[in-house]
Parts: structure tokens; sequence; C-alpha cells
């Protein structure tokens, strides 16, 4: 990567807070606004990846549902670099839902996404989310805090 662009980390900055902004609202089309037709994403649940914008909606729109009563996302200090073309940024992130009764039910998580600028629009061609998992039992540590 090039030098770093201060324009490039503003430009993905705002996508990064619109994206989340979307998802607390439930807001489908705000979510997948800026991810390319060939994303390539690796969530934590349902499946290993998803290939495509098709099929990373659909997804989206699954995880969506299981949050009827809202979505929680609140990214810790996402860090961005960003050249003239090629971006890239990650972070802790706070994700769940609320329940019926309106108490959170949420853990932390690692979210690492990639961009490239086409036709002078930022598009998220990568995305990652991952837990922490005990590699002795197997199960995933959501009690961790940052």
């Amino acid at each position: 990567m090039s030098q770093q662009n201060a324009n490039g980390v503003s430009e993905i900055r705002t996508l990064i807070n619109e994206w989340e902004e979307g998802i607390r609202k439930g807001n489908i089309e705000t979510i997948t606004k800026n991810y390319a037709d060939d994303i390539l994403a690796y969530d934590a649940v349902i499946q290993l990846q998803f290939d495509g914008k098709k099929s990373y909606t659909d997804h989206w729109v699954t995880c969506l549902s299981y949050a009827p009563h809202g979505m929680i996302y609140e990214s810790q200090e996402p860090v961005i670099h960003a050249d003239d073309k090629v971006a890239f940024s990650y972070c802790l992130t706070r994700c769940g839902c609320y329940d019926a009764e309106g108490k959170a039910q949420s853990s932390w998580t690692r979210v690492t996404r990639g961009y490239l600028k086409r036709n002078g629009q930022w598009q998220v061609i990568h995305e990652h989310f991952s837990f922490v998992i005990d590699m002795e039992n197997g199960n995933a540590l959501f009690e961790l805090q940052p």
C-alpha cells in the first residue's frame, strides 16, 4: 500500500459509521449498499463463507430476523489504513440484540474489512467476523471483554 491517504481514511470512516447505523436500525439497504457484487465474507455464524453480494445480503436478512427487538452494534475505535485505491479496517465490536424485555444480549467479536475504490466509490470486497475459541473444549468465549 502506498502512502496513507487522509481523504480515503475519512471516506472509509464515514462508510463504517453509516453501515453500523444501518445495522442498529435493521436497514438491509444501508447495511449492504457498499458491498461489492463479488464480496467474499466470512461471518462467525451459519456457514463457512458467503460468496457474492446476494448470498451475503440473504445472510444479513436472516441475521436481522434473529433480532426482532433491535440489534446492538458498537465498534471500538476502528483502525483504518487507506491509499487512493485500497483500504482495510479492523476493530473489536460489541454485537448482539435486545430480547423482548429490552435486555441486551451481546458479546465482543473481531471485525476486519477490505475495500477497493472502483469507479470512484469504495466497495467492501471482504468482511470477516470472528470469535475467540477455547481450544480445549471448542466453545466460543463470548464473555471476553476488551
